[in-house]
């Protein structure tokens, strides 16, 4: 459990680094962008593999009995997850995560203005209920409150790094899902990315489901929500 804590609190660390505006530029200016983003993106993955193999070897530590119902939680929450996810890191949009920080802002938006942080919250938040060790609640647990960390982090980095257009934004986009639907400021949107991203979300949903994750975690979600083991 000692490496195990070790680990995700090193994780944790690794990943609040681009929160620290300054000391991402001052290494930046001394190691020059190409060196910084090659070094960090190892180190990235150097500390998510020592988390995992952590995870995978700890003790394990019982805090409640494993039912069905949770791990339908789970198979609900994930697809969501999953597809926010993907629909937010190919949508352009510059007030949050996106490969794509250029160009008309996508549908996606109208939803919430940070779709891959939510996205990370539901496919976490959902793992919770049907892994009842200490170990997963602590990792399940913490990433989950991270990614709505992450949330407070874009916000507060957007409002500073696009100043004028982001009040033309946020004037039609929410933070919590559909607020702004809700509350009359946006209309629900659908392009071409948000149903590209439905078929990826089938396609990935389908093969978690019925073999991909019994082969990488040991555990096959549907026999679990049907039948408890």
């Amino acid at each position: 459990m000692a490496n195990f804590l070790l680990a995700f609190f090193f994780f944790l660390l690794t990943h609040s680094l681009p929160s620290f505006a300054r000391l991402r530029q001052y290494l930046i200016e001394r190691l020059g962008r190409s060196v910084y983003m090659t070094g960090y993106s190892l180190l990235s993955l150097a500390s998510l593999a020592w988390l995992f193999y952590a995870f995978a070897t700890s003790d394990d530590v019982a805090l409640w009995m494993d039912h069905p119902w949770q791990a339908w939680i789970t198979i609900l929450c994930a697809p969501i997850g999953i597809f926010l996810v993907i629909c937010g890191l190919l949508s352009p949009n510059p007030a949050s995560i996106s490969f794509r920080s250029s160009g008309r802002v996508g549908a996606i938006a109208s939803v919430t203005r940070h779709p891959v942080l939510w996205g990370f919250f539901l496919l976490f938040f959902g793992h919770v209920f049907p892994n009842g060790e200490l170990a997963a609640l602590i990792l399940f647990g913490g990433f989950s409150a991270f990614s709505l960390m992450g949330i407070a982090i874009m916000e507060r980095r957007g409002r500073r790094r696009l100043g004028a257009r982001w009040n033309e934004m946020t004037s039609a986009t929410s933070i919590i899902p559909f607020s702004a639907i809700f509350a009359g400021r946006a209309h629900l949107k659908v392009d071409g990315i948000m149903l590209l991203s439905l078929l990826a979300t089938a396609v990935i949903t389908g093969l978690l489901l019925f073999a991909f994750h019994e082969v990488l975690f040991g555990v096959d979600p549907l026999l679990l929500a049907l039948y408890g083991v």
